[in-house]
């Protein structure tokens, strides 16, 4: 009997950090793992900490190799594809991690900085995922990880560019996780709170040193499983795990002689009440289930 070829997983920004950390922790449960990064800590191609990750794989008998190149550069990531499945002829798992951040008050972000967040965080995201999408529909098999953040969930000054982006990877799961479930391509989110380069001037020293990249790492191998969840954001960091949800209010349905600001601001109390609320299972939905 042939024995069930190895999982293949990219992992984008895996030169250091939580990407690392995903890419060893993958290798040690039997994919092989492609490690993605643009380079050095700049961007120096040269300084290639990818493949120091490549080599630390295979010294524990993983199989790897490095990709360098930007998740903007789509005839980067589309030859990283390629090389991909002419190696190993499958791609079942991919973990968009690669991300930026910049924080800065909006009224001193210059727009250039503010299309650079969305041009790595969010259209590099959807420039891997749609470079694997046709790969696993063809193969009926796939798992899709967006890292979102709880500083784009929640309110969060000085990020205006960064929240912008990473939440716009939920609306991006929320799309591809419907149109992909036929395939049974499962995408998910991660909201991660680990000690990285990201986050080691924003932290306090004692917080940092509490947020090890373990919880994190359990979470996202879970949402990349065989047995994922569809459509999840989960949080995770510190040993918590917690799931955030978009919901809807019950709300109040008003008569058609009162679709005036006026009445909506009478109402907005009730309108604003969460009890009772629900998370809607389709977009656009204009009645509930118990009205």
């Amino acid at each position: 009997m042939q024995a069930e070829p190895s999982r293949v997983a990219i992992v984008t920004g895996a030169g250091n950090g939580l990407g690392k950390a995903y890419a060893i922790a993958l290798a040690r449960s039997g994919v092989r793992v492609v490690v993605n990064d643009l380079g050095g800590e700049d961007g120096d191609a040269a300084r290639s900490p990818a493949e120091a990750v490549v080599d630390e794989i295979e010294r524990f008998g993983g199989e790897a190799y490095a990709a360098i190149c930007s998740v903007t550069d789509e005839a980067g990531v589309a030859a990283m594809v390629d090389e991909t499945i002419n190696r190993w002829g499958r791609i079942e798992i991919l973990i968009n991690n690669a991300g930026i951040l910049r924080s800065r008050g909006f009224a001193r972000t210059d727009i250039a900085d503010f299309k650079m967040l969305i041009d790595v965080n969010l259209i590099g995201a959807a420039i891997c995922s749609h470079a694997v999408w046709e790969q696993m529909r063809a193969q009926g098999h796939g798992r899709i990880l967006m890292t979102t953040s709880e500083g784009a969930l929640y309110p969060t000054p000085g990020a205006a560019g960064y929240a912008a982006a990473k939440l716009g990877l939920v609306g991006l799961m929320n799309s591809l996780s419907a149109e992909g479930a036929k395939y049974d391509i499962r995408v998910n989110s991660i909201a991660p709170a680990a000690a990285t380069r990201m986050t080691a001037d924003l932290l306090a020293p004692a917080d940092f040193a509490r947020l090890t990249h373990e919880s994190v790492v359990a979470a996202a191998l879970f949402l990349v499983g065989e047995d994922a969840p569809r459509g999840t954001v989960l949080a995770a960091g510190a040993g918590r795990f917690e799931r955030a949800y978009i919901s809807h209010t019950r709300g109040v349905r008003l008569p058609d002689d009162e679709f005036e600001p006026a009445c909506v601001a009478a109402r907005f109390d009730a309108i604003s009440d969460r009890e009772d609320d629900a998370v809607p299972l389709a977009a656009y939905s204009v009645s509930r289930a118990d009205d």
